[in-house]
């Protein structure tokens, strides 16, 4: 085991897993850190990475599935398990016949839904009840060591906060945006750790875009960074596939929908793309919902990857640092609410009014927060929009919000005399 191991918040999820459930399936981006993390907690460790032993374990695993699955003690760990995925079925009886939790932990970086294709697995084999999936993303900047933590959300959520102060300045904030929350990258020299989201951004876009068997697309590189392109320049907006889509065309590239859509597909089964969907609350108004998820990359150094920018480059698009830096909240976020049980929404009408992230826990309770990158009168503007979006939500059929909150760019985080929180993002922990 490694001694420079960061703690994970994923740890926690992963060891009360393995206590409810007779196996687990990891799932989630290459290169966030599954591997390390789940090799923690486990007792045995198959691993299917090295081409060199890969291909005598499959035979074993093939050959004999009942001695390979009890082939050492437990917690087993079969890290990049999509390879033998055929054995499936095999670890359900297993699991079925062992009638005991923790048995086994499943790696991988692609969905279920490539293997269903490709080895039609249908409904009534998913392991509802046995099997339990979890999705591991890159470091937030909590587990990287750059939020103090000293913002509890689930102290907002029970009403306890005091106030605090963060570091980190706007330029911290591009570098963070940039070198992403890829262990690889953390507490690396400046240009190692921005060459980490460049070297992944050139893995999806040569090999691992193209290498679904289920998604079969003919091997074009540049189709691949245009439509990453167009999804980064769209990143914190709800855009439709149309307009990523028109965004593609070029002089010396055409797309027709259905490749398009393959391109899209196959970024969500890598864990590539993780778009935000819509919340649809209970209103007083007859005001219309917008119901388009929102673009976001699992991590939001891809997006600056695949547009060729640096952390310098930046400020010199302020509107598009702006949507970067939702991004950025977004992919801390959804950790966070991984660990509180919790789920992220967006939330716009038909009258503009939005709010950047419906965090949604599992009782229902909810809490509207918008993210800005901008000074007072933007942070300002921000708090009203929600206080008109929470006045308009019908309370006895939604419920009232656990709380108001902007996540800002800046040192401070207070409580407002209007009940709004203003916390930077640097402050932040579950």
């Amino acid at each position: 085991m490694k001694d420079d191991y960061i703690p994970r918040l994923f740890d926690g999820i992963l060891e009360f897993s393995l206590k409810t459930k007779g196996a687990v399936v990891v799932t989630g981006p290459k290169w966030c850190g599954k591997s390390e993390t789940t090799k923690r907690q486990a007792k045995t460790i198959v691993d299917l990475m090295p081409r060199s032993t890969r291909q005598n374990i499959i035979d074993y695993a093939e050959a004999a599935p009942h001695e390979f699955l009890n082939d050492g003690d437990k917690p087993m760990l079969i890290d990049e398990w999509q390879h033998i995925s055929f054995i499936w079925d095999d670890i359900k009886v297993e699991v079925d016949n062992a009638s005991k939790f923790g048995l086994y932990i499943l790696t991988g970086s692609v969905t279920d839904k490539e293997l269903y294709k490709e080895y039609s697995i249908d409904d009534r084999h998913t392991g509802n009840g046995r099997i339990v999936r979890k999705m591991m993303r890159p470091m937030t900047l909590f587990e990287s060591g750059e939020s103090n933590g000293k913002v509890s959300i689930g102290d907002l959520a029970k009403g306890k906060f005091a106030p605090c102060f963060s570091k980190p300045t706007i330029k911290d904030y591009a570098y963070y945006i940039c070198r992403g929350g890829w262990p690889l990258a953390i507490n690396k020299e400046r240009e190692v750790a921005l060459q980490q989201a460049i070297d992944y951004y050139d893995v999806v876009v040569t090999d691992d875009i193209f290498s679904l068997k289920s998604i079969p697309l003919r091997k074009d590189e540049f189709k691949a960074r245009q439509v990453m392109r167009s999804y980064a320049r769209n990143v914190s907006i709800a855009a439709s596939d149309q307009t990523l889509l028109e965004d593609c065309v070029s002089d010396e590239s055409t797309f027709d929908e259905e490749t398009f859509s393959k391109y899209l597909e196959a970024l969500r089964f890598l864990f590539v793309v993780e778009e935000l969907p819509a919340w649809n609350p209970n209103l007083r108004s007859k005001t219309a919902i917008r119901t388009k998820p929102t673009r976001h990359f699992v991590d939001p150094s891809i997006a600056t990857a695949a547009l060729g920018v640096s952390p310098e480059g930046l400020f010199k698009d302020m509107k598009t640092f702006g949507f970067f830096f939702e991004s950025l909240a977004v992919r801390d976020l959804r950790v966070y609410a991984d660990v509180l049980g919790a789920k992220l929404y967006k939330y716009r009408d038909s009258k503009k009014r939005e709010s950047d992230i419906v965090m949604q826990f599992k009782n229902g309770d909810y809490a509207l927060i918008e993210v800005k990158l901008g000074g007072d009168q933007e942070i300002e503007d921000a708090a009203k929009k929600l206080a008109i979006i929470r006045d308009d939500i019908d309370e006895e059929k939604t419920g009232k919000p656990l709380f108001l909150m902007v996540i800002t760019k800046g040192n401070a985080a207070l409580k407002r005399k209007d009940g709004v929180y203003v916390v930077p993002l640097a402050c932040l922990k579950p």
